[in-house]
C-alpha cells in the first residue's frame, strides 16, 4: 500500500488527520514532527456553539433565523452566535482538520463526522448550575431556559465515546481521545446574567464566595473530561464581560464605559482559575491542561479597535447594538448595520466573525504548542 492510501486509510478508518497535508482552505498550522490531532471538541456555551440550542425549542437563547449567520456559506442561520463562523470552525479550519466543527445534537449528524470532532457547547449555559435556567430580557426579568447544563455536555460526551468506539474500536478511540484537543469555554454568564444582572445568587454570596462557586464546579468539570480520556484540554478565560456592549448598557452609567464590577469579578475568577490548571496539571499525568488567556486580548480590541481594522467596539451591529442578543437581534431589526466589518461584535454580547479570527489566530500560535 502506498504512503498517499495509507494516509486516506487512516483518515476515514481510524479518523487520524494527517496535518499539514489536509489543507480546508486558508494558511494550515505546521505542527511538530509525527504530532497528530486527530480531532478537537469544544464544550461550554454559546462562543462555541455551533447550533445544539436548535433543537431545544423550549429556550429562547437560540439563534437559528436572520440576521445570525448573514456572513455563513450561503447567508444560513446555523444556529451559530455570530454574523458567521464561531472559534469552533475558525480553530478546525486553522488546524486543517476539516471547514466546520458539526453540533453534537445536529440530526442531521453522520456517523464519520464523529470522527474529527464536535461541539457540545449549548448557548447561555455557564459553570454554574443555575446558569442554565435563567437569562436576562431587555426589561431586565428572567424566565426559564431550560437549555443544557454544563455537566450534562459530560454525559453527552460519554454517549459520544461509545459511539466512537463502535466505528473505529476501543484501541483506536483511546488514542483519538488522548490525542485531540478539548476546549472549554464558560463563565462569561455566570458573572453577567447569573450573578450581576439577574442577582439571583447575590443574595447568597459575594464576589469572592461565588467565584469560589464557579471555580470548584468549573476543576470538578475538568476532572470529569480527564476520567473519560481527554488529555489536551484548553480553557478560556472569562472575558472582559464588564466591556461587552451589554454590560455597558446594563451597568455602565450615561456614557455606557466598561462597567467595573464584573470585569473586577472576571478578574478575580481568571486569577484562580490560572492556579487551579497548574495544580490540576501537576496532579493528573499525561495531562496538558492549559489556562488561555480571553481577557487581554479581548480588552486591547475593545480599547484600540483601529489597531485591529475595526471602527466601533462599543456596540454591536444588530439592531442598536446595545441590548439586542439572540431571539431579541432579529430580522426585524431596522437598525442593523449594513457592513459588520467595521464591527468588533455582532450583537450586545458576540463577537463578529472577524474579531473571532484575530483571537484564534492569536490562540493558535501562542497556545497550541503546549498543547501538543
Amino acid at each position: 500500500m502506498t504512503t498517499l492510501l495509507l494516509r486516506f486509510f487512516l483518515f476515514v478508518c481510524c479518523g487520524l488527520v494527517i496535518l499539514g497535508n489536509q489543507a480546508v482552505g486558508g494558511d494550515v498550522v505546521k505542527l511538530p514532527p509525527n504530532a497528530t490531532i486527530p480531532a478537537v471538541f469544544m464544550f461550554g456555551d454559546s462562543i462555541v456553539d455551533t447550533g445544539n440550542n436548535n433543537v431545544n425549542l423550549k429556550t429562547p437563547a437560540r439563534c437559528n433565523f436572520p440576521p445570525y449567520g448573514r456572513e455563513f456559506e450561503g447567508g444560513i442561520s446555523t444556529g451559530r452566535y455570530s454574523n458567521g463562523k464561531v472559534p469552533s470552525d475558525l480553530i478546525v479550519e486553522k488546524l486543517g482538520i476539516k471547514e466546520l466543527l458539526p453540533a453534537y445534537l445536529d440530526p442531521n449528524l453522520q456517523p464519520n463526522d464523529l470522527l474529527t470532532g464536535v461541539s457540545f457547547a449549548v448557548g447561555a449555559t455557564g459553570y454554574d448550575p443555575m446558569t442554565a435556567q435563567i437569562v436576562v430580557s431587555r426589561l431586565a426579568y428572567f424566565f426559564s431556559l431550560a437549555v443544557t447544563p454544563l455537566f450534562d455536555q459530560l454525559r453527552q460526551f460519554e454517549e459520544y465515546i461509545g459511539k466512537l468506539k463502535g466505528i473505529v474500536g476501543e484501541e483506536r478511540a483511546n488514542f483519538i481521545l488522548a490525542n485531540s484537543l478539548c476546549f472549554v469555554v464558560a463563565s462569561s454568564n455566570d458573572i453577567a446574567n447569573t450573578y450581576f444582572v439577574a442577582g439571583v445568587r447575590k443574595l447568597e454570596y459575594d464576589v469572592p464566595s461565588y467565584t469560589d462557586l464557579m471555580l470548584n464546579q468549573a476543576s470538578d468539570f475538568f476532572k470529569g473530561l480527564y476520567a473519560l480520556g481527554a488529555r489536551r484540554i484548553g480553557v478560556f478565560s472569562a472575558p472582559p464581560i464588564g466591556c461587552l456592549p451589554s454590560q455597558r448598557t446594563l451597568g455602565g452609567g450615561v456614557e455606557r464605559d466598561c462597567a467595573d464590577k464584573p470585569n473586577q469579578a472576571a478578574m478575580l475568577f481568571n486569577s484562580k482559575l490560572s492556579a487551579e490548571l497548574d495544580d490540576l496539571k501537576n496532579n493528573l499525568p499525561n495531562s496538558m491542561l492549559i489556562y488561555v488567556d480571553i481577557y487581554n486580548p479581548l480588552l486591547d480590541m475593545i480599547i484600540n479597535p483601529t489597531n485591529y481594522g475595526f471602527e466601533v467596539s462599543n456596540k454591536g451591529c444588530c439592531g442598536s447594538g446595545k441590548l439586542e442578543v439572540s431571539i431579541l437581534c432579529n430580522r426585524f431589526e431596522p437598525e442593523t448595520c449594513t457592513d459588520d466589518s467595521h464591527y468588533l461584535f455582532w450583537d450586545s454580547y458576540h463577537p463578529t466573525e472577524g474579531a473571532y479570527k484575530i483571537i484564534v489566530d492569536e490562540l493558535i500560535t501562542k497556545y497550541l504548542p503546549h498543547l501538543v
